[in-house]
């Protein structure tokens, strides 16, 4: 069992790395649009988590609007573009390699979690609500996923990416348990055309959601 997790874990390293070593931002520079206008309607200060942040588009965006991040991503490939990224905005980052369970990050830790397409393949509600924990009270999550609906949208143009497993992908009724112990600002399921370097391009389904922490 514990081999059967080493491998799959090494087999989507390699895969991320892979994406991820080429000259290009596969995913664009720019951050992505929600994640821009929440971190700008909410006024956001303190430190921000931003796990599966991959080529660091959303991290240095949130450094340069003058939060403290802290990133992380299973892939060094990942890791080195952010900082190359990073190093041309002239700004700071904290991008650490790593899946949740090695982090050791304290509860009640970050004022703000972004969960921007972080599809994670194993075990996702039980790192949904183990990553929620580590956010204050009062503190913000941010999301926007691939729905369930999205698949067929891959089906019509594989250029939008996301998923091709159904259980990698959200519902509202998935966010609404995972995170119950969060007040709901949005959450809503919605098209979108998605213009996020070569491999999130065209029209998607997405689930949108922030929400504030209670307790």
């Amino acid at each position: 069992m514990k081999s059967d997790r080493l491998f799959k874990k090494n087999m989507m390293e390699e895969f991320w790395n892979n994406r991820y070593k080429k000259e290009e931002f596969v995913y664009g520079t720019e951050p992505n649009k929600f994640f821009k206008e929440t971190i700008e309607k909410l006024n956001l200060k303190g430190d921000i988590l931003l796990p599966a942040e991959g080529e660091g588009r959303n991290a240095v965006y949130a450094s340069k609007k003058g939060l403290s991040v802290i990133a992380f991503d299973i892939s060094v490939e990942g890791k080195n573009k952010a900082q190359k990224l990073a190093n041309a905005a002239n700004v700071k980052i904290d991008y650490k390699v790593g899946e949740l369970h090695q982090l050791k990050f304290e509860p009640n830790s970050f004022d703000a979690l972004a969960l921007i397409y972080a599809h994670f393949p194993q075990n996702k509600k039980e790192l949904n609500t183990q990553l929620a924990a580590l956010v204050k009270p009062n503190g913000y999550l941010i999301l926007e996923g691939f729905s369930t609906e999205n698949l067929y949208y891959r089906e019509k143009n594989p250029k939008i990416g996301g998923p091709s497993d159904i259980n990698l992908l959200f519902t509202i009724e998935e966010i609404q348990t995972t995170f119950n112990n969060f007040e709901t600002i949005l959450l809503e399921q919605t098209e979108v055309e998605l213009e996020e370097g070569d491999l999130h391009n065209g029209l998607a389904n997405v689930i949108r959601y922030i929400g504030k922490k209670t307790v």
